[in-house]
C-alpha cells in the first residue's frame, strides 16, 4: 500500500494508507501503535479490504507523521477530522485501547462518525483512580525530553500495563524493544487520554452513533467492567465478549466482528 499524507489544522502532517474499496473505515491504534500495528493498522486493514476502504494511519508523533511541541486532545481530534474529510466527509471509526477513547472523544465532539467500534477502552470508572495519571504523563514527558526512551517504555509497561519487572527485562533483550523505544515519546499522549476517560464516560449519553463496545474474555476485570459500563451508557450502544481473547486481540477474530457490525 502506498503512503499518503494530509495536513491537519495545526500544520502537522499525518501519514496514512488505504486498502480496499467500500465505505470508509478509519482505524485508530493505542499505545505503542503506529499504522503497522496488527490489531489497528495495515494487517487489520488487509483483512477488512474486501468490504471497506480501510484507512490506517500514524497518529501524530508516530511513524511518518510529524508532531507539534505540546500535545492536546484537540489536536488529535483535528487529525481524525482531517482523515474523515479526506475519506469523503463521514466514516465508520474503530479504535483499540487509548485509540478507542480517542474515537469516543471524536464522536462526543460530533465528528461525522456514522458507526463506532471500541475494543477495550481503558475507561477509568473512578475519577480518583485517574487522578495520578497526570503525574505519570509528566514523568514520561521528562524521560522523552531527555532522550531516555528506554526508561519511558519501561515506566509505561510496569506502571500502566502492569508487566512484571523481570518480564520487562527480558523484553529489553529482544528485537521488539527497539520498536517500543521508537514510539516511547508518545506514551504520555495515551496516558493523558486515559486520564480524561471519566469525563468521556459522562459525555457518552451525547453520542448518537451506533456503537459496539468489545472486550476479550481474558481481559482484566476492571477493563471488562469499564467496557460494559460504556456500552450501557451509550444511547445506541451494545457490547460483545470475544471468547479467549486478551488485550492483544487476534486481528482475524476482530475483523469478523467489525465486518458484521459495520455491515449491518
Amino acid at each position: 500500500m502506498k503512503t499518503q499524507r494530509i495536513t491537519s489544522a495545526d500544520g502537522t502532517t499525518i501519514a496514512f494508507e488505504t486498502a480496499g474499496k467500500g465505505p470508509p473505515l478509519i482505524l485508530l491504534g493505542g499505545a505503542f501503535c503506529d499504522r503497522k500495528a496488527r490489531a489497528s493498522g495495515t494487517p487489520l486493514a488487509a483483512l477488512l479490504a474486501a468490504d471497506f476502504t480501510a484507512i490506517s494511519y500514524d497518529r501524530r508523533g508516530r511513524g511518518e507523521s510529524s508532531d507539534t511541541a505540546h500535545w492536546t486532545l484537540e489536536r488529535e481530534l483535528e487529525d481524525l477530522a482531517a482523515l474523515i474529510r479526506e475519506a469523503g466527509g463521514s466514516a465508520f471509526v474503530y479504535g483499540i485501547s487509548s485509540g478507542a477513547l480517542l474515537a469516543l472523544a471524536g464522536a462526543a465532539r460530533e465528528l461525522p462518525i456514522t458507526k463506532l467500534a471500541l475494543y477495550e477502552p481503558p475507561m477509568m470508572l473512578d475519577a480518583n483512580r485517574a487522578a495520578p495519571l497526570s503525574a505519570l504523563a509528566q514523568q514520561l514527558e521528562e524521560h522523552a525530553a531527555a532522550g531516555r526512551r528506554s526508561e519511558a517504555a519501561e515506566l509505561f509497561l510496569t506502571s500502566v500495563v502492569q508487566v512484571p519487572a523481570p518480564a520487562v527485562a527480558q523484553m529489553k533483550q529482544a528485537p521488539i524493544w527497539r520498536g517500543l523505544e521508537a514510539l516511547a515519546h508518545t506514551l504520555s499522549y495515551d496516558v493523558r487520554i486515559t486520564a480524561l476517560s471519566p469525563g468521556l464516560l459522562e459525555r457518552a449519553p451525547s453520542v448518537r452513533a451506533a456503537t459496539l463496545a468489545v472486550y476479550g474474555e481474558a481481559c482484566p476485570p476492571w477493563m471488562r467492567d469499564a467496557t460494559l459500563a460504556l456500552g450501557d451508557a451509550l444511547p445506541s450502544g451494545s457490547h460483545r465478549m470475544l471468547t479467549g481473547q486478551t488485550h492483544d486481540v487476534d486481528p482475524g477474530v476482530l475483523a469478523n466482528v467489525l465486518r458484521e457490525f459495520f455491515s449491518a
